[in-house]
């Protein structure tokens, strides 16, 4: 049973992702195709594989871990599964924790070798979608707003933009841990209203198109996040003025991480050394418009007195 990986990242549509594997679970197992998304990671998963507090004295939380995923994958082949999706961005880590070291997922190496581990070295395709990190940084900080976290403040928006760790650096943390696996990046500029080409990165071919996929989980603008601060008793104006997304970085930091991105897409472009794979996603096509009828009184001879009299005035 080949194992695929879908580690996020956070607020680049995973969640728009994960719904649509929901809603076409009948033809994933048509297809003897298994998906665990995050509530099964969650509970049946991840608990054990990484080091905490409640943990008991005297067990080894790791291995045991390791023997319940390992027959958790031995039913799912029992049942006839021939590839196994595993979604979920908690994976690479948490946003706040991003947030808290003002980094892309500073610990992505240890966690996805625990991960690798605990598959028993198994997993052999890791799909990675990242955005460019103004717009990602400003997607967390909104989103852990609204969730109740403090308001980022000027010398974290800083180190946020002057953060010398880039999506190159998280790509060459995953090499590291899983080396035999296959690592594929998606731009999220590519992909976000298109949770089928992200199924298709994980292996699954001719996958159930979706038309009408609006992006769930989305940040709040910024006029739900002044709602939101005023009904905390926190002050709207810090906000700034404006409307749609909140930005709170800079003109000149927004800038400078956008350069940063343009620098890992061409990276990624240059096969990443040997590292990594781009993936290539076409555009979608655009959708036929038939044009206009026109009246009786269009037409070549109608034009031609148009521009005459244009021209004569």
């Amino acid at each position: 049973m080949d194992i695929t990986l879908h580690v996020g990242a956070h607020r680049t549509g995973t969640t728009t992702f994960q719904h649509y594997m929901r809603t076409n679970q009948g033809w994933l197992a048509q297809q003897g195709i298994g998906y665990w998304g995050p509530q099964r990671v969650r509970t049946s998963v991840l608990p054990g594989v990484f080091p905490g507090p409640l943990a008991l004295p005297g067990r080894d939380c790791q291995r045991r871990a390791r023997g319940r995923i390992a027959l958790q994958l031995q039913r799912a082949e029992k049942m006839g599964l021939q590839r196994l999706i595993v979604s979920d961005p908690n994976l690479l880590g948490s946003m706040a924790q991003c947030m808290r070291a003002r980094a892309l997922y500073p610990a992505t190496g240890e966690r996805l070798a625990r991960i690798a581990d605990s598959f028993g070295q198994r997993i052999g395709r890791v799909v990675l979608t990242v955005r460019s990190q103004d717009l990602w940084w400003a997607s967390v900080a909104a989103h852990l707003t609204g969730r109740g976290h403090a308001l980022p403040s000027r010398a974290t928006c800083t180190a946020m933009a002057t953060s010398p760790r880039t999506w190159r650096d998280v790509v060459t943390d995953l090499a590291c841990a899983m080396p035999e696996a296959e690592i594929i990046v998606l731009p999220f500029e590519r992909c976000s209203d298109r949770p089928e080409a992200i199924l298709e990165t994980c292996g699954v071919l001719n996958a159930p198109r979706c038309d009408s996929a609006d992006l769930l989980n989305r940040a709040p603008d910024i006029h739900r996040l002044r709602s939101i601060l005023h009904e905390r008793g926190d002050c709207p104006l810090r906000l700034g003025e404006g409307e749609g997304r909140w930005q709170p970085l800079s003109l000149a930091q927004a800038a400078a991480l956008r350069e940063t991105y343009a620098d890992d897409l061409h990276w990624l472009t240059a096969r990443a050394d040997g590292l990594a794979t781009l993936a290539e996603i076409p555009l979608r096509p655009a959708t036929h418009i038939p044009a206009p009828a026109r009246g009786p009184e269009k037409g070549h001879e109608h034009d031609f007195r148009q521009r005459h009299l244009a021209q004569s005035g």
